[in-house]
């Protein structure tokens, strides 16, 4: 694998019994750059994440991140390489605190269990940290708010914020705008954009207004397999692609 390429998947295949949803799936997702996968429902995008992150065993392949062969590891193990990612349901600790909540990943980036019976106040370093994240994602003002009070948006800028405590490299984001307004989904494309400067993304996302103005580079999922990646002017032009999955309705959109 190229030293310019942070994550790889090579002939990924994952079949549930007789039926096969990933068939030979091949993507490069270059170094620093925001990358997108888009296809029609039921194409394997989330699939493909979870053998990513490690969810999912893989029926046959490879997966590699920074040339290091990380399918067959826990998800655990796969973070502390330096992926970490996002669910297309929101995956929050309610109950708690937006700052404890982010608390949680900072202390788990520096090896620290957290611990129902002494309090991790004294942890100055750690706190500090939590700070600056929590203002990173634009949560300042929310900072001691139950996680579960927060508006929908919010609650996708504090799993965007827990993505990036484990201090990951590369950063998975399942459809962070999915049912949002034009409002919010702006707040969170321009944090995204924001947060992931000097990172690697990878995102499936469905609203294409995203998809084409967020990412550098764009590869399309059919039938458990990558039918083209290229530039996103590139895969606006591609007729396979748009007979395939943008058709007609991207056509009047662009």
């Amino acid at each position: 694998m190229s030293t310019n390429v942070a994550l790889e998947l090579i002939d990924v295949v994952k079949a549930f019994g007789p039926s096969t949803v990933i068939r030979g799936a091949n993507l490069q997702v270059r170094r620093g750059e925001r990358h997108a996968l888009i296809g029609p429902n039921g194409a394997g995008k989330s699939t493909l994440f979870h053998l990513i992150s490690g969810l999912f065993p893989l029926t046959s392949g490879e997966i590699r991140l920074h040339d290091q062969v990380i399918s067959g590891l826990e998800p655990y193990e796969i973070n502390r390489r330096g992926l970490s990612r996002s669910f297309q349901i929101t995956n929050i600790f309610p109950r708690l605190s937006v700052f404890e909540n982010l608390r949680l990943g900072v202390l788990a980036r520096h090896g620290v269990r957290f611990d129902l019976v002494r309090s991790v106040n004294w942890l100055s370093q750690i706190n500090a940290e939590t700070a600056m994240l929590v203002d990173r994602v634009r949560l300042s003002s929310r900072s001691d708010i139950a996680a579960g009070e927060l508006t929908y948006s919010e609650q996708r800028a504090l799993e965007i914020g827990m993505a990036l405590a484990t201090g990951a490299e590369v950063i998975l984001l399942d459809e962070p705008t999915a049912g949002m307004s034009r409002e919010e989904t702006a707040y969170v494309v321009e944090l995204v954009r924001e947060v992931t400067q000097d990172k690697t993304l990878l995102v499936v996302e469905h609203d294409m207004s995203v998809v084409f103005g967020l990412c550098d580079r764009i590869s399309v999922l059919v039938y458990g397999q990558v039918l083209a990646t290229g530039t996103p002017e590139e895969i606006r032009t591609n007729r396979a692609v748009q007979e395939a999955y943008l058709g007609e309705e991207h056509e009047e959109a662009a």
